[in-house]
């Protein structure tokens, strides 16, 4: 598959393509090195896990379209699923960094309500701030144990997105938004469907990527570039992405050859400290 396959508008329809053309080969793989987690999920997988939190956006919070999720999320597979529904029901996405949210500045558009789901390391000094949790219709929490568990803890107020997700279906039937509309706000710039594809396009392009490739990423979904690496180019070229948190280096070398990873993004390369996208030799 190419970086051009296809005609799709939006980071949906990407997705939907990717299941259609190659349902069981992994797309994401994820690795916690704090915790030795490893989790694997083919395009069909992921799929599900987007429809059922599609389902519980829509069903359980009753989001509307151009409804706004401002996600305090590390890099994790659940949060590659969370902006993937959120582009199938038509909200916008506001990814934030969890170890730089302290003293940010209001979401955008803070004026407006909006739901915001939190990773449960970081649910306690989120709900104590009174502009990112003040502004909030829904407060989601979010385990992100290795096993689907429930929150530790579940604040009064807050609804535990492990326990409730489970429940809803793994189809959903609704149409997304239309290519033009808001979809992603990160560093303070909005994106629409089709410029998120566009880009993502792009990206592969410009990385050479394909399906034969497998895309190691150290990098936080709070940025364009964090978005397109984690998620995006690999969908839109048909490749499979890893995505690394609490990174230990050590554990490079290994994981180069036992992922068999041709593409590397957030460390840094032979030749640049950046940690731009780089091939391996």
């Amino acid at each position: 598959m190419s970086a051009h396959a296809g005609a799709a508008g939006t980071p949906a329809e990407l997705l939907r393509r990717r299941v259609a053309a190659d349902p069981s080969r992994p797309l994401v793989t994820f690795y916690d090195d704090a915790s030795g987690e490893r989790v694997e999920l083919s395009a069909r997988t992921f799929d599900n896990w987007v429809a059922k939190t599609a389902n519980f956006l829509v069903d359980g919070l009753a989001a509307e379209p151009g409804t706004r999720v401002v996600m305090v999320l590390p890099p994790h597979w659940q949060t590659a699923v969370w902006l993937m529904a959120c582009w199938s029901t038509g909200l916008v996405a506001e990814p934030v960094d969890p170890e730089a949210f302290a003293g940010r500045a209001e979401p955008a558009g803070a004026s407006d309500p909006y739901i915001l789901a939190v990773a449960q390391e970081v649910l306690d000094d989120v709900l104590a701030d009174d502009v990112l949790a003040g502004g909030a219709e829904e407060v989601v929490g979010l385990s992100l144990h290795a096993l689907g568990g429930p929150l530790a803890d579940c604040p009064p107020g807050v609804t535990d997105y492990a326990a409730e997700v489970r429940t809803y279906g793994d189809r959903f039937p609704g149409p997304g938004s239309p290519p033009e509309a808001p979809a992603l706000n990160v560093t303070k710039t909005t994106f629409s469907g089709a410029g998120l594809v566009s880009a993502a396009r792009g990206a592969a392009e410009k990385w050479e990527l394909d399906a034969r490739d497998r895309l190691l990423v150290d990098m936080s979904f709070a940025t364009l570039d964090g978005v397109l690496t984690g998620l995006l180019a690999p969908l839109a070229s048909g490749a499979s992405v890893i995505i690394q948190r609490n990174f230990d280096k050590a554990a490079l070398d290994r994981r180069l050859t036992l992922e068999h990873v041709t593409v590397v993004a957030g460390t840094s390369g032979p030749n640049d400290a950046s940690g731009s996208p780089y091939r391996l030799a």
